[in-house]
């Protein structure tokens, strides 16, 4: 057999052993606490039709999706992010209902990016989904959910930066851009790459003062001042209403007594264009991308056939994983293994002994006493 089988593709690992368990105890303590909210579990299929996730839904770009063919040649593709597929199912099954609905999922997501830069190409994500609240109780609720779940989960230093997209579509919107432009600096900002946007914005032949203005939001970040000083920029109705949105939905992190974790951040924007509204990634130390994504998305529903508001949030349960490592927070496990050998003389009595200490919740092997010495032997060697 050849060795290169025994290897796994670039972007994809094993995860095993107390590795593995510490894994499995992370998601418990996640969905412990999504679960306390009320939200109830769904499972979506692993891949779903191309359209799904298509431009016009606005999710990740096709170059960088897994796609391929079945026998009726539909092109199919492996999920890249669950939000468009909790939308769907959401759309065929609540069509009618008027109430809110409250979804938590977990699952691998598939991205096929060349630029890795040291992540995975499959990762692990948990997460939640509010479908069917427009308020910005909604939205306070799920920014609550995620620092309650990042603490439950062993992480204390972590940050909470809230954006609004609606503050940056009534910037270019007041400045003149069209949309393929406005995707393009929306990428260039979330990116950080701020020189690529104002040779962006001065190719475009946007003028001052939007030119200034545009590249000043990009940079807005900080407290509630620097909410006073984004209002102070602008003077159309939609980025004025963003920021009041905004200072609403810090009244309400108020009230959940966890507003010292968070920051605003004017900054924050998506590659994924059906966001509409509040933003929000949280970032810790030991790793170089947020570990929790979510936003608002009021849109989305209606292009598989239901009007709703909706709100959501993803955890990448691999990066919140490494945080923790990094930042040495010990995860207390249940203890392993528990190994008793036996002979043939005695197996029933150890036989028993493994049952007793199984339905006291132990986990025990039971190991022939030969393969013991075997590798005592093994190691004396």
């Amino acid at each position: 057999m050849s060795k290169k089988l025994l290897h796994t593709p670039e972007g994809v690992r094993d995860i095993y052993g107390r590795e593995y368990e510490r894994k499995l105890e992370v998601e418990s303590r996640l969905q412990r606490i999504i679960r306390s909210y009320g939200y109830e579990p769904i499972q979506t299929p692993t891949f779903e039709f191309f359209d799904v996730f298509s431009r016009e839904i606005g999710t990740t770009p096709s170059k960088e999706l897994y796609k391929f063919f079945d026998k009726e040649n539909n092109t199919l593709v492996l999920r890249p992010d669950f939000t468009p597929s909790i939308a769907r199912c959401a759309a065929k099954y609540h069509m009618e209902d008027q109430v809110p609905i409250r979804f938590t999922y977990a699952g691998n997501t598939f991205t096929n990016t060349s630029n890795l830069q040291g992540k995975l190409k499959e990762v692990t994500q948990m997460g939640a989904e509010l479908i069917g609240d427009g308020s910005v109780e909604a939205d306070g609720e799920m920014i609550s959910l995620v620092i309650g779940a990042l603490k439950e989960a062993g992480l204390e230093r972590f940050q909470v930066g809230i954006g609004q997209m609606e503050y940056f579509k009534g910037l270019c919107e007041e400045a003149g851009l069209d949309t393929d432009t406005e995707y393009q600096l929306r990428e260039y900002v979330s990116g950080k790459n701020y020189f690529a946007a104002q040779e962006l914005l001065v190719e475009s032949k946007v003028e001052e003062p939007y030119l200034g203005v545009l590249l000043a939001a990009a940079d807005m970040f900080g407290n509630m001042n620097s909410l006073e000083e984004a209002k102070s920029l602008v003077h159309n109705s939609r980025s004025l209403a963003a920021i009041k949105r905004l200072e609403d939905l810090y009244e309400v992190l108020k009230l959940y007594g966890v507003e010292r974790y968070v920051t605003f951040d004017l900054s924050i924007l998506s590659k994924y264009h059906y966001y509409t509204g509040v933003i929000f990634r949280a970032y810790t130390y030991g790793v170089g991308d947020a570990v929790v994504k979510g936003g608002r998305y009021d849109n989305l529903l209606s292009q598989f056939g239901k009007d709703a508001p909706a709100v959501g949030f993803a955890v990448v349960v691999d990066d919140l994983l490494e945080a923790l490592s990094r930042q040495k927070v010990e995860i207390p496990l249940p203890e392993g293994v528990l190994t008793l050998s036996y002979t043939r003389e005695n197996y029933g009595e150890k036989l028993q002994e493994a049952r007793r200490l199984r339905r006291e919740g132990r986990a025990v092997e039971l190991v022939p006493e030969s393969t013991i010495d075997m590798e005592k032997d093994d190691q004396h060697e």
